[in-house]
């Protein structure tokens, strides 16, 4: 759907961080989310999202992954609110140093969050995602990035309890290659990454 080139250089025109690996050790991965604008901020309660991963391989080549997911909260928890403030909803942004490979929820591994991240707030159950400023807190909750089905080969079609607030992937083929990534990354720059989560319009404009 994207370029690895058009996701750079919208990265570096908002003046974030893209990891080029000068260092010539291939896999520092720059992990990105594309949220999908054209949803104006209603709960579709679908995968409509992306995450993106993109680094040079051994050979130094450029490899780039795309893949379908959720950076926002399913209908379920939309609805059945966990915190009286509401529910969470991961602001646009670099977030260096974000997350680290361990388990999600002492099950399998995935990518936890590791240091504060901004969070919108939205408590009024109006099937929209108010994604109010005065809202925004820096919060440590979990704000991971994992998978939805465990079913090898399966792919969820909806996000309902999928997602509180995480950054999910929907087909667990997909995770298990972004987990792989992730994995050789962490075995040469160690157990350490930056999330970045964009708007699709960002790179529509």
């Amino acid at each position: 759907m994207y370029t690895r080139e058009q996701i750079q250089s919208t990265v570096e025109e908002k003046g974030y961080k893209y990891f080029h690996d000068n260092s010539n050790k291939s896999y520092d991965v720059n992990i990105i989310g594309i949220r999908n604008s054209k949803t104006k901020g209603r709960v579709t309660n679908a995968f409509d999202d992306l995450i993106t991963i993109s680094y040079k391989n051994e050979d130094g080549n450029w490899m780039y992954h795309e893949y379908a997911c959720t950076t926002d909260p399913g209908t379920h928890w939309v609805e059945n609110i966990l915190n009286d403030r509401g529910v969470a909803i991961l602001k646009p942004g670099q977030y260096r140093g974000s997350h680290k490979l361990r388990l999600h929820q002492g099950k399998y591994l995935a990518l936890g969050q590791k240091k504060p991240m901004k969070i919108y707030r939205d408590a009024n159950l109006d099937g929209k995602y108010d994604l109010i400023e005065e809202s925004v807190r820096e919060e440590l909750i979990g704000i991971n990035i994992h998978r939805a089905t465990g079913r090898s080969g399966g792919k969820s079609t909806r996000v309902d309890k999928w997602s509180a607030g995480c950054q999910v992937i929907a087909d667990n083929d997909d995770w298990h290659e972004f987990l792989d990534i992730c994995q050789a990354a962490r075995e040469i720059h160690g157990n350490s990454f930056s999330y970045t989560l964009l708007e699709s319009e960002d790179l529509e404009g």
